[in-house]
């Protein structure tokens, strides 16, 4: 059982994250000092080589001692948009390898409260933009799964910040109607890339448009995206209803990346548009006009023919006239 990706490390709530396993319930906060008091999670702003000290309190609510093993870990989004933590024993290569505790495991008494004490170095070679991890107490008994809780870390590392955004693999499905005269649906998918050094959300808009811009069609309202890391990607399906078969459709996908500060303040940035195109074809018109160009070549052929078939009956009438003369 994860408890990350609910509680103390995405810090969507005030006050301590709480986990309880039967007899043992615990909490986890930040440790009141110069960085502040009450904080959500861990934020800071540091410079390669830079290193800082700071703590987490772990407080003990059951009725019996509580071993927990403490770690830190770097993050990334899930597939279901949420921050987690790998887990335990998983190679951290940034915040969960630049940050340590000062031990392995801590014991705290029923009632009491214990602080673990951890450093954070920025290596060297660290280049500049934002970096997502967190420190994490787990517990683990006999033929249970692991229960974790934790906070985040978010760092940012001096220098050039390039939040950028892209659009991958753009797609537009069109599956008709049955309606000669009527609007079908269609089916956008795409995926959004992180490809700068700074962590964004976005909003996104999409539609689809035929030759000339006309006819438009909005697909509406579409949820933000997750935070995402840099470098990871988020896969979107946006279904468009309504949309005129115009042979030939635009498909139009336009962002405004969300750069987030330190405070939660939030800034929207330069619009990232991507189009692709797609045949939207009205079968079921063209096969109506079909049948009825058939039936007119049809009808033309059948009054040619009687017309023919008349004129040789008069001609053969004719003949008989010269005979009896």
């Amino acid at each position: 059982m994860v408890l990350l990706a609910a509680l103390g490390v995405l810090g969507a709530v005030a006050g301590p994250a709480a986990a309880a396993d039967g007899d043992a319930s615990w909490t986890v906060r930040t440790a009141a000092n110069d960085f502040g008091t009450d904080r959500r999670n861990y934020g800071y702003t540091l410079n390669p080589g830079a290193r800082i000290e700071d703590g987490l309190v772990v407080a003990n609510h059951g009725s019996t001692p509580l071993h927990l093993a403490v770690y830190t870990a770097d993050g990334f989004t899930t597939k279901a948009g949420k921050l987690d933590l790998v887990r335990n024993g998983a190679t951290s290569t940034r915040v969960g390898a630049w940050a340590r505790p000062d031990r392995p495991d801590v014991t705290v008494r029923p009632g009491q409260s214990a602080e673990v004490p951890f450093t954070l170095t920025v290596a060297d070679n660290a280049e500049p933009g934002d970096y997502m991890g967190g420190i994490v107490t787990s517990l683990t008994r006999p033929g249970q799964a692991e229960r974790r809780l934790g906070i985040r870390i978010r760092l940012r590392v001096g220098g050039e910040l390039k939040p950028r955004l892209s659009v991958e693999g753009l797609r537009v499905r069109y599956t008709g109607t049955s309606n000669p005269l009527g609007k079908g649906e269609a089916t956008v998918t795409y995926t959004i890339r992180n490809t700068g050094n700074a962590i964004l959300s976005t909003r996104q808009a999409v539609s689809l448009s035929g030759p000339f811009g006309r006819p438009h069609t909005d697909a509406g309202k579409i949820d933000d995206s997750p935070q995402l890391l840099p470098g990871d990607t988020w896969k979107v399906s946006v279904p468009v209803r309504e949309v005129a078969p115009a042979l030939r459709t635009t498909g139009r996908v336009t962002l405004t990346p969300l750069l987030a500060d330190a405070s939660g303040s939030i800034a929207p940035l330069a619009t990232v548009e991507t189009t692709a195109h797609a045949w939207t074809i009205p079968w079921v018109s063209l096969l109506l006009l079909l049948v009825v160009l058939c039936g007119v070549l049809f009808g033309i052929r059948w009054a040619f023919r009687l017309r023919r078939g008349r004129h040789g009956e008069r001609r053969r009438e004719d003949m008989g006239t010269k005979e009896l003369v």
